[in-house]
């Protein structure tokens, strides 16, 4: 959890954001913005490079790169046409492409909640190569150079009864892919960056952090092999709301009385509700299809 009162942020651009309002500077962690006018695209790059850094953080060491695009909310194909290639740019260099890999992609979540079925929608829409390559050969795919793709949808642990990283490390030893894609819904500190901000890290992912439901984390210490995570914030929770409403209205408070006030405000109870947009439904299914077709661009050989 990053931020006052436990509010929470799986977004490292959001925790860098706290250090930044206090003028404080973050030893140990590199960061590097970029816009591009033309997309209306902001482009942050997080290199935590220093354990000193991953502790003020609150986040392993690693690079981090998050896409805001606020116009990702709008159902334009051509723009998140743009967007996919840009991820796939982030996706090529994370993954050193520049050989022939097998990449083992894998859709966390639940996908019979539409908040977080961002990873089993992304799976849909992948154009899936391992088993032409080990049948056919490359000659199958008709290309001189191809990566292999295979996914796998492992569900969530009411469903399965079993931990996410149990069930791909099974597929992991009987497949040895050279590296994972794992995808999942995030939770953001901001509402505006809700399913407008896409997070690529090279750190991995902890299957259910978007709703405080952490899971054994999916990382190369883990797994054995790179694990590169996207997400996507899908959801903030309801301190998040209340705080940022409140602290507005008390902002010619002293700091300490305005912490107290909060306090006493924000209940627990608040931390377990999550809030999402009322037309989550589609802003999902558009989304998972822009993370496909990154991946996809990514994989052209």
């Amino acid at each position: 959890m990053s931020g006052s009162f436990g509010i929470r942020t799986d977004l490292a651009v959001e925790s860098k954001e706290k250090y930044e309002k206090d003028n404080v500077e973050i030893k140990g962690v590199a960061i590097h913005e970029k816009y591009e006018e033309s997309l209306d695209l902001n482009t942050t790059v997080v290199r935590i490079q220093t354990e000193q850094g991953a502790r003020a953080m609150e986040k392993p060491r690693g690079t981090y790169i998050t896409m805001e695009a606020p116009n990702l909310i709008v159902p334009d194909e051509d723009y998140h046409r743009e967007i996919s290639v840009a991820l796939a740019h982030h996706l090529r260099e994370l993954l050193h492409l520049e050989k022939e890999k097998s990449i083992l992609v894998v859709g966390l979540g639940n996908r019979e909640i539409t908040p977080d079925a961002l990873g089993p929608r992304v799976i849909q829409n992948l154009k899936i190569t391992r088993h032409i390559v080990k049948e056919y050969g490359k000659a199958g795919m008709g290309k001189e150079r191809v990566h292999q793709i295979s996914s796998l949808v492992p569900g969530v642990m009411a469903q399965t009864g079993m931990e996410t990283m149990e069930i791909i490390r099974g597929v992991i030893r009987e497949t040895d892919p050279d590296a994972v894609i794992a995808i999942d819904a995030l939770a953001a500190r901001s509402v505006r960056r809700l399913n407008c901000t896409i997070q690529v890290t090279d750190t991995g992912i902890n299957p259910g952090s978007g709703v405080c439901n952490h899971r054994c984390g999916l990382n190369e210490e883990s797994l054995g092999i790179p694990v590169i995570g996207i997400g996507v914030p899908t959801v903030v929770d309801g301190a998040t709301i209340v705080h940022d409403a409140i602290a507005h209205l008390l902002e010619n408070l002293e700091e300490s009385e305005m912490e107290e006030f909060l306090q006493e405000l924000i209940t627990p109870r608040l931390h377990s509700m999550f809030v999402t947009p009322k037309d989550v439904d589609e802003t999902v299914k558009r989304l998972s299809y822009t993370i496909s077709e990154g991946i996809n661009i990514a994989m052209e050989a």
